[in-house]
């Protein structure tokens, strides 16, 4: 039986990264290499075409754009169909901003008279890596309770048990996928979950769906960024967007994702 290898002191001094998560690895794209995926003609078309959302909030936009939030994958499922704007020539679904940008609407209005009756009845949940800083930033900013390790099974549905969550009223979750074991039980407690949902997503389980990547850092910065701010309009706390004391920088996860890791580790210069 080999013998593991001693960790070197660059290895443990590396920042946070959860190589564990292989499927990360796979679709967790740096937003440079996503939107060199998107074309030239692809990029104008999108802009070119939307004018209700320029014509509305041209800044708005230009967010929504700049991170990537519109940036799907390479399949489609039936219930994405119908949040769908185009396919790039490279073959990846682009999401409709327009779509993107009502539903995070009607998702910080739905969520704000949860909050407002209290923190403990709005759950929010991401297994996902680049998922856990934008959501305990806003159950920081909000109040709300953040599960960002593994969902303990029971915790909505067995009342005897440590974990139990008595009030839970509305769960929110990050991805169907790797959130699948709260969205369950949500579904099973008769509980309604809020979802962010790319293309390759399926509605089981989920009221109301908010056509998004996923699985990009800056958007999901965005996303979370974007609902706490609604979210505190809606209840008077702030008079307007710009009252609203935090960055999307506050928002957004810090890890670096493992194949820059490598890239920036090559680049070092050679020690003779």
């Amino acid at each position: 039986m080999a013998r593991k290898k001693k960790k070197t002191e660059e290895e443990e001094n590396k920042p946070e990264i959860e190589e564990n998560f292989e499927e990360d690895f796979k679709e967790d794209l740096d937003l440079i290499e996503e939107l060199e995926l998107l074309d030239t003609e692809d990029t104008e078309v999108i802009v070119e075409e939307k004018s209700e959302l320029l014509d509305k909030d041209e800044e708005r936009k230009q967010l929504y754009l700049s991170c990537g939030i519109h940036i799907g994958t390479k399949l489609l499922t039936g219930d994405a169909r119908r949040f769908i704007y185009r396919q790039t020539n490279y073959g990846l679904y682009v999401i409709d901003l327009t779509k993107t940008d009502e539903r995070l609407n009607i998702a910080a209005k739905y969520l704000s008279k949860y909050i407002e009756e209290g923190s403990d009845r709005v759950i929010v949940c991401s297994v996902r890596r680049y998922g856990k800083e934008p959501v305990k930033k806003f159950c920081e900013v909000l109040g709300c309770k953040g599960i960002t390790t593994r969902f303990i099974p029971g915790s909505l549905t067995n009342p005897i048990i440590e974990t139990y969550i008595k009030d839970a009223s509305v769960v929110v979750i990050v991805d169907p996928h790797a959130d699948k074991v709260i969205l369950n039980e949500a579904k099973l407690a008769r509980i309604p979950v809020v979802s962010l949902f790319d293309t390759d997503d399926t509605l089981d389980g989920i009221d109301l769906a908010i056509p998004a990547n996923n699985r990009g850092k800056k958007a999901l910065g965005l996303a979370f960024w974007f609902m706490a701010r609604q979210i505190m309009l809606e209840l008077g706390k702030i008079g307007s967007e710009e009252e609203f004391p935090y960055t999307l920088e506050e928002f957004t996860s810090k890890i670096v994702p493992v194949y820059r890791q490598e890239q920036q580790r090559q680049q070092r210069p050679q020690r003779r």
